[in-house]
């Protein structure tokens, strides 16, 4: 008589066992694949977007072009100020007209006449 081993409850976990690690042999390559490429399009959205991404990189050396011109146009106006200090300092006709334009002063004998602003025509 031939050896007949009765089914149990047991056999059918091996042969599932047994699909699971083909499935998985069979799917590791398309689902590592997705997995790279995700992490690759959150890796370019962080570079692009992020809190340093190129966006800002992009604002700050606007902004940074503008405080550059700022500074140049304010170092400029300094130099025309400190030129004027050393004319006013040293040079007594410089002072002279100073006072007469913006003091309104006025040599003996001399009579100031000011003429009223031109009216503003209307827009």
């Amino acid at each position: 008589m031939a050896n007949v081993t009765p089914k149990t409850a047991a056999e059918p976990r091996p042969l599932l066992r047994v699909r699971m690690a083909a499935w998985a042999l069979h799917m590791w390559r398309p689902v590592s694949t997705a997995v790279v490429i995700g992490l690759a399009l959150l890796t370019t959205w962080h570079v692009i977007y992020g809190k340093h991404g190129l966006s800002v990189w992009q604002q700050k050396r606007a902004e940074d072009r503008q405080l550059q011109q700022q500074i140049q146009q304010l170092q400029q106006e300094n130099t025309q100020m400190q030129h004027q200090i050393d004319r006013l300092q040293s040079d007594p006709d410089a002072i002279e007209r100073e006072a007469r334009e913006k003091l309104h002063y006025a040599k003996p004998g001399e009579v100031i006449y000011t003429l009223p602003n031109a009216p503003q025509q209307p827009k």
